[in-house]
């Protein structure tokens, strides 16, 4: 029986009657007066029923009293629920009319943001459409610049092979023409020295007619002689009929050989010597003749002699005719031979020309192609940019961090794995550069970041993406870079480079080298700067100061002797800027100032070996540095700052393999970078409580990770598959990081704070 006392005290409920009999908390009782005199009493379902169904006890039936005493109690029981259940009943109808008046204020509430989430859906759909446009019009005039670059330098080829195909046919045309202008010389030398022999002959033929006008005039004056002597008159005549006669063969043969005077002008010199003995022959004869009229006794043998001369004339005649006839035919021959030459060279001629017209149309056509292929280049370069420039102005709009990913080339020591490499990357027009996939027990794993260098790129080209940003700190904003990954796989390399080869410098002295060529050319424009460096590291949650002169002293709270060291504190301003106590900071004029504190610094950092790395980082390495900037002519004031930070690498236990030291050093950089997981993860889910005290690094990173600056992540990536579980948690932790939102970066333009020499984030 409800409210009874039992055993001397009050039984009190802590449920109230509903219609589903569901239990409801203590502060969801509404406050009753009911049945004030059993006190503040909460009725169950249960307890109405067993109040309902009690029965009234009779001892004595006629006991009136008793009886009535017995109902009046139980009609107090009766109006206690009575009135509970309609107080009850009074503070839920006013708790619905306030959920009522609530639900009506948060359903305009709804309303209002409904509309203005409409608004901002609709201009970022706009806003989308017009990229997409923007994006598909770039995407398709790349697509025709590249099959117009493929189709020039197919065509360029083909015009490379044909113009090697012109100059080995132009160097045989060349050597067939050496070879036929060599035997034209040696033809027209021939020809030349036929002419010479001409001339002589026609010479000699002039003096053998010159020779036969004197013997018609010895004969006539013998014929006279021979009057006076009868005997011998027959004989002298028949003689000289005889000489005649063989004159006029020899003369015949002459004006034959005359009218054969080109064939014969090649064998001249060959026949220069039989025709000097014909000569001398004919001399004698002629002495001999001349003797006739004064030895006219000594005739006949003269005549005898005369006539033996003559048959040996007439035989060396016959002889010249043949070697003339011979002659003859070498002389036709050679002019055959010399005609052929020169259609030979006139067709080579003609041949040269037109290979050489046709040379120099390939030569304009392939200059054209050149041009429009240079053209394409630059379009292709320009829609590049283009894209850049879109592509960061969407990331700050954003708030976005961006994260480039670079995997590092495989080490001598280490050998891909029998199912080929662990990375690929597509080559897709949408993730071109962009992509990476990693293979895993048979199944790609795909990540996409800003940008992704793949082993062969180098540190320039690595600096190419990142110079931008680096202006943007002396244009007056915040930019951080920092490197992430496991240990050995190139953090620092990408960093501070390779000490000793100047090409492969890495980020931090490239980057001052921009600053401060910048800070040279903006000064035509009145631009005058002012830039302070500070560099630590963070060392088992402890900063130590990397170019402080009394670092020994100064990296502990307290030295050996006792005596209190440097306390280096991280405080954040209202600004939300955030300076290190007693850290030093130097004023730099030029790189190489800067160039000899990082050397100063690289030598202080804590390294150590382990199984994965012959000189691992130990620390997170922070480089700083304030830009202040004032243009005179303007009045203009900028401050930025430039953060680079080389993380310390995480590893595991396994296989590092550190111990003492190590092994707390391990143990402190991991848990650093597990406190820097956690703030990723809160800015991701956009939690209200972000945990950046959680450690030193993360406390110091707030502003580059929370704030208004421009931040870039390097996820390095290790190819060796031994390491391929490491590799997919930094490409996981990156993708995350990529997606966080921070803020729209905005532009330091105030003066400079009274407190100058703070290292700023």
């Amino acid at each position: 029986m409800v409210g009874t006392p039992i055993n001397g005290r009050t039984r009190q409920a802590f449920t109230v009657v509903n219609g589903g009999g569901h239990d409801l908390g203590p502060s969801s009782a509404p406050p009753s007066n009911a049945g004030s005199d059993y006190g503040v009493i909460e009725f169950t379902r249960e307890d109405v029923e067993a109040l309902l169904n009690e029965k009234a006890k009779r001892k004595d039936r006629f006991n009136y009293k008793e009886r009535c005493e017995n109902m009046m109690d139980y009609i107090k029981r009766l109006k206690v629920c009575i009135r509970y259940f309609q107080d009850l009943e009074m503070y839920y109808s006013l708790e619905q009319e306030k959920l009522k008046n609530s639900l009506e204020l948060t359903q305009q509430k709804c309303i209002e943001i409904e509309l203005l989430l409409k608004i901002k859906e609709e201009e970022l759909n706009s806003i989308i459409t017009e990229m997409r446009r923007n994006c598909t019009s770039l995407q398709e005039k790349l697509i025709k610049e590249e099959s117009e670059k493929s189709v020039a330098v197919e065509s360029l080829v083909k015009e490379r092979e044909a113009r090697l195909d012109i100059e080995r046919s132009q160097s045989t045309l060349s050597e067939d023409l050496g070879r036929a202008q060599r035997e034209i010389q040696s033809a027209n030398q021939k020809i030349a020295s036929l002419n010479d022999m001409y001339k002589r002959l026609q010479d000699y033929i002039t003096s053998l007619q010159q020779y036969n006008g004197k013997l018609h005039s010895e004969l006539s004056s013998v014929e006279d002689e021979l009057k006076r002597v009868e005997k011998e008159k027959v004989t002298v005549v028949e003689n000289i009929t005889m000489l005649r006669g063989q004159l006029t063969l020899s003369v015949s043969s002459q004006e034959e050989a005359i009218k054969q005077k080109d064939a014969l002008a090649t064998e001249v010199a060959s026949l220069r010597g039989e025709l000097q003995q014909v000569r001398d022959e004919r001399d004698r004869q002629l002495s001999q003749v001349q003797t006739l009229s004064s030895e006219l006794e000594k005739f006949k043998e003269s005549t005898k002699q005369s006539s033996t001369e003559l048959d040996s004339l007439t035989i060396k005649a016959i002889d010249l005719e043949a070697k003339c006839s011979l002659k003859d035919n070498q002389i036709k021959a050679l002019e055959e031979k010399l005609a052929n030459a020169e259609k030979k060279l006139q067709v080579s001629d003609i041949s040269v020309y037109e290979t050489r017209t046709e040379f120099v149309g390939q030569q304009k056509m392939v200059n054209e192609l050149q041009r429009r292929l240079a053209d394409a280049e630059y379009k292709l370069i320009e829609g590049e940019r283009l894209r850049k420039k879109l592509h960061n102005t969407i990331l700050e709009l954003k708030g976005n961090i961006r994260v480039f990913c670079r995997v590092r080339p495989l080490l001598p020591d280490e050998s891909c794995s029998s199912e080929g490499k662990i990375f690929s990357y597509p080559a897709s027009m949408e993730t071109s550069g962009r992509a990476i996939d990693l293979a895993q027990n048979g199944q790609k794993l795909p990540f996409t970041f800003d940008k992704v260098f793949t082993p062969e790129a180098s540190q320039e080209e690595v600096f190419v993406e990142i110079s931008q940003l680096v202006q943007s700190a002396l244009d007056g904003y915040k930019v951080c870079i920092f490197a992430y990954g496991q240990t050995g796989s190139g953090k620092t390399y990408t960093m501070m480079g390779r000490p000793g080869h100047p090409e492969e410098k890495g980020l931090i002295p490239r980057s001052l080298e921009q600053i401060f060529q910048a800070k040279q050319s903006q000064q035509p424009q009145g631009w005058k700067y002012e830039m302070q460096v500070s560099m630590l590291e963070i060392y088992n949650e402890t900063i130590r100061d990397l170019i402080s002169t009394n670092r020994s002293s100064s990296d502990a709270t307290r030295s050996e002797n006792g005596t209190p060291g440097k306390q280096y504190t991280i405080k954040h301003d209202t600004n939300g800027n955030t300076h290190v106590s007693d850290l030093t900071v130097v004023d730099v004029q030029s790189a190489k100032e800067v160039a000899f504190l990082l050397n100063q610094a690289a030598n202080s950092r804590s390294v150590g070996k382990t199984q994965m790395n012959e000189q691992s980082s130990r620390s997170h390495f922070v480089f700083t540095l304030r830009i202040y900037g004032v243009n005179e002519s303007t009045d203009q004031q900028v401050q930025g700052v430039l953060n680079l930070i080389d993380l310390a690498g995480s590893e595991r236990l396994s296989k590092s393999g550190s111990t003492g030291d190590r092994l707390k050093e391990t143990q402190a950089i991991n848990k650093s970078l597990s406190s820097l997981s956690d703030v990723i993860f809160a800015l991701a889910k956009k939690e209200d409580h972000v945990p950046f005290r959680n450690s030193k690094l993360t406390y110091l990173l707030q502003p580059c990770l929370g704030g208004d600056s421009k931040t870039l992540m390097f996820v390095n990536i290790s190819p060796d598959p031994s390491s391929v579980g490491e590799s997919l948690c930094s490409l996981r932790f990156a993708s995350r990081v990529n997606a966080c939102e921070i803020g729209t970066p905005r532009r330091q333009t105030n003066g400079r704070s009274t407190e100058s020499r703070l290292s700023y984030f």
